[in-house]
């Protein structure tokens, strides 16, 4: 078998599969390797540094935006059909022709498009395809067949084997498996008195001896349950047969959610979801949780830790059991029913994929098959190679056939099994790179990505699994974690990219964490953040994020954490003034995370309970910690009472992702930051045809402050952080019309007002962000019947929910948010009655002080507070 060391993998245990045969094709000694000459070598260097999550790219690097060239032709025509590549297909790769200083690497591309290719003519010849050859599945671990039970295993290192289990008293002796010239081990249990002789929910293991003549016990590899006596501390699990009755199955009812323009993603963790001190169960996510999420307006949840992990306090990572789901919550059944009540909310699921390594585990996990054979026979690389140091866990070899084989044919699991609608793949840049990304500060320079030190073995295997999933599911959302920024990582295999639809934008988390730790307000810097918001390729799209998991766990602080600390647990109760501290930290945590949002991506994520500003840190059980779950929960009644000022955060987290389902920002291509004014701490700009203005200033109230602007007309109020119902002090008047005054010479940017053609003035109170559109003016309009702000739409939606359980019933009941006229955004025209300060207009502002304004009191300030009091404020 040819290994990884830049040779093509190769088939080693099926051809044209026969059941319980050796009759199979044997591999091509005679594969060659094209570009063996451009051999990328091995670089194995190791470090012990933590990975590093802040990069640093040059604001006028190609991470700003990228000119196009000539129109894109693709090297692939179609990844599904049998691909051969000559000289004239590698003279016009696509990736070459959107970015032209990657032309000096092009020996590269051409080198790992040949590899990638080679290798789907070797599925084409020995597999039937890529998308067969994916479907492992069906082959090994234990599948019905012929009035039978058929179990299959890939150990080449074994000597001999059996399979042991209740079914036969853990006694193997007459359980004993056939072993095929690949490697693979076989048996077939004929069914007993018409019932199957492995009964469904029984436990089962895979005994072999191996060289040194030892018998050891491991749980097949492939196997879709497993189960451990939480009872006895420290057990081992048990692979479990799950083959359920008909009458037991779960039965979709929902077919996938259309794909949204842009994913705007809800992080969630099953087992920490509750609020009581215990691991929370996939069905009650789904009735609980899931409701909460949809009433938010998300488009999407992504759920971490599915995949079985013997340590709970990985949070999933160390994955032991790749193929089953994680039984602390429930059953593969019970998993069915959380994804098809999302569908039923419009809500596409991604599940969190870890490719990038597996758990050490030997008694649990795939690493238990590892005996010290050599990497040819094993699922991981042998010496350094196969250990990653940082992470104390194993390395997959993504050169050898049946790792292929076992994780391609996962990805295609979790899709047709379970109809998850994409993925976030784990630790991209670990799998990119053979140094792991460990030691390694990425600045930018493309010689960092393309060298000696690219993993081709892995670059493949991650082209390979993009074209399957989006050949099984082409409305798939697929999501790179990778902290280096490899350029064409978000490009189409068909160019010469890697084929993710979006990378998470990692430096973003650092650079705010960085602010609230090191900085005071007066010297955050304007140019600075919105130049490290906007620096991605302008080609690639990424899910920007203020903060997620990563930030949350034992060690360090939520955002809302580190702006309020110890005054979240005395200083959130509406009864009470609101403390500066508190006031300063409800104020930002809005700001941080809207612009974050509006100009860090083309999609955005948040985190469970990061939406309220969900206090502390997450410490999942532990010896450490007792064993406590106290910090391992999210506490929903911070949200759900009425007198907390969680409630105002969690409001404005609604408003924002109404907004973008009103006004499609987060999928537009126009972006652009007009003014970046270090005095006032002020950021303008405007994403799709919005107009958004940041105050930073911890003080500074500007009236009739000057905004640039593309098109002309009235503006009024979209989105207003300063909202009453966000917690704010309502200064800004949203029955305000902004009218634009022409700027310059039409088309020469040099005479415009800050390279707009366009202006009009607003008031921006301290530490506050408006959002404004332009207002669609025609005929069968009146005065009052234009598009109302996002912050009347909800009030008007707060009126007629009663709570959250019965938007969840009216949308499960098959009516989206969008088909229904009471959650139409467009067609709600009624003015909000808490509406901030009534100004006629902009010119008669409330009293000025120098430049500081207070803010005018509302109209009825007893009957404003009254309302406050009795929780009818939006929450």
């Amino acid at each position: 078998m040819l290994v990884s060391l830049g040779l093509l993998a190769t088939p080693s245990a099926f051809g044209s599969f026969a059941p319980l045969s050796n009759n199979t094709r044997t591999s091509s000694s005679k594969a060659t390797n094209h570009q063996i000459a451009k051999q990328l070598a091995v670089n194995s260097r190791r470090g012990s540094q933590k990975l590093l999550r802040q990069i640093v790219f040059p604001c006028n690097s190609v991470y700003g935006r990228v000119s196009y060239g000539s129109p894109i032709s693709a090297v692939l025509i179609e990844d599904s059909s049998t691909m051969a590549t000559s000289e004239e297909d590698t003279e016009n790769i696509g990736i070459l022709g959107v970015d032209s200083a990657l032309r000096p690497f092009k020996d590269h591309f051409e080198y790992r498009i040949k590899k990638y290719v080679d290798q789907r003519n070797l599925f084409e010849k020995y597999e039937g395809g890529l998308e067969e050859f994916a479907k492992g599945y069906l082959k090994f671990g234990f599948n019905r067949e012929e009035d039978g039970i058929v179990y299959r295993e890939w150990a080449p290192a074994a000597q001999e084997a059996q399979l042991i289990g209740d079914f036969n008293g853990w006694d193997g002796s007459n359980h004993k498996m056939e072993k095929n010239q690949f490697g693979v081990w076989s048996i077939k249990i004929p069914d007993s008195g018409g019932n199957p002789a492995i009964p469904h929910n029984s436990r089962v293991k895979f005994r072999f001896k191996h060289s040194d003549g030892v018998w050891i016990d491991r749980i097949p590899a492939w196997v879709k349950y497993a189960t451990v006596d939480p009872n006895r501390f420290g057990a081992p699990y048990d692979g479990v047969h799950w083959d359920p009755p008909p009458s037991e199955r779960y039965e979709f009812k929902y077919s996938h959610p259309p794909k949204p323009k842009a994913p705007r993603i809800y992080e969630a963790h099953v087992g920490m979801s509750s609020s009581e001190l215990r691991i929370n169960s996939y069905r009650e996510f789904a009735d609980d949780v899931l409701p909460r999420i949809r009433a938010n307006n998300y488009n999407t949840v992504q759920l971490m830790a599915v995949m079985e992990h013997s340590y709970y306090a990985s949070f999933g990572y160390h994955v032991t059991n790749f193929f089953a789901v994680s039984n602390r919550s429930g059953t593969p059944e019970d998993l069915k029913y959380l994804i098809d009540k999302a569908h039923s909310l419009d809500l596409q699921v991604l599940m969190d994929v870890v490719h990038s390594h597996a758990s050490n585990n030997v008694t649990d996990g795939l690493n238990g098959f590892d005996v010290g054979q050599s990497s040819q026979d094993s699922y991981f690389h042998t010496g350094e190679r196969g250990y990653h140091k940082l992470w104390d866990s194993r390395v997959f070899n993504y050169g050898n056939w049946e790792v292929l084989r076992f994780l391609l044919s996962n990805l295609r699991w979790w899709l047709e099994e379970f109809k998850f609608d994409g993925f976030r793949l784990d630790g991209v840049t670990s799998m990119l790179y053979h140094h792991h990304g460990i030691n390694m500060a990425f600045t930018g320079n493309y010689n960092e990505y393309f060298s000696e030190a690219t993993d081709a073995d892995a670059v493949v295997y991650l082209m390979l699994a993009n074209s399957l999933i989006h050949s099984i599911l082409p409305d798939a959302t697929v999501i790179a974690e990778d902290v280096s920024g490899m350029p064409g990582l978000g490009r189409p295999v068909s160019e010469g990219g890697i084929g993710f639809d979006y990378r998470l934008a990692m430096a973003i988390p650092d650079k705010w964490i960085d602010y609230l730790k090191n900085k005071n307000d007066e010297e955050w810097s304007m140019k600075d953040l919105s130049c490290s918001l906007t620096n991605r390729r302008h080609t690639e799209k990424c899910i920007s994020y203020a903060e997620s998991h990563d930030q949350s766990i034992v060690g360090d602080k939520t955002l809302a954490f580190f702006l309020m600390d110890k005054e979240m647990y005395s200083g959130m109760s509406c009864l009470t003034d609101a403390s500066p501290s508190v006031e300063r930290g409800i104020a930002l945590h809005k700001m941080i995370h809207f612009i974050t949002m509006a100009l860090g991506g083309e999609g955005y994520l948040n985190f469970m309970g990061n939406e309220f500003g969900h206090p502390e840190w997450i410490d999942f059980p532990r010896e450490g910690n007792g064993w406590s779950y106290e910090k391992c929960r999210r506490q929903w009644s911070l949200v759900d009472t009425d007198h907390l000022r969680y409630k105002f955060m969690n409001a404005f987290d609604r408003a924002m992702n109404a907004l973008d389902d009103k006004f499609p920002f987060l999928s537009s291509t126009k972006q652009i930051v007009s003014s970046t004014d270090e005095e006032d701490k002020v950021i303008v700009f405007e994403r799709g045809d919005l107009v958004f203005v940041f105050n930073f200033h911890p003080e500074n109230t500007y009236d009739g402050y000057k905004v640039g602007c593309d098109l002309p007309g009235k503006y009024r109020v979209a989105l207003d952080s300063d909202a009453w119902e966000f917690g704010g002090l309502g200064r800004v008047g949203h029955d305000v019309d902004h009218f634009t005054s022409p700027e310059g010479i039409p088309g020469v940017p040099e005479t415009n007002f800050n390279n707009r053609p366009n202006s009009f003035k607003v008031l921006s109170p301290a530490r506050t962000c408006v959002v404004y559109y332009r207002v669609e003016e025609s005929p069968e309009e009146t005065n009052d019947g234009n598009l109302g702000s996002v912050n009347e739409t909800l009030q008007a939606e707060s009126a007629k929910q009663e709570n959250i359980e019965e938007l969840a019933t009216v949308v499960y009941q098959g009516e989206s948010l969008g088909e229904t006229n009471d959650y139409d955004l467009a067609g709600v025209s009624a003015k909000s009655p808490i509406d901030g300060a009534k100004q006629e207009n902009i010119e008669e502002p409330a009293s000025v002080q120098g430049k500081r304004i207070v803010a005018s009191k509302p109209d009825d300030p007893e009957q404003e507070e009254k309302k406050m009091e009795d929780g009818t404020v939006d929450d």
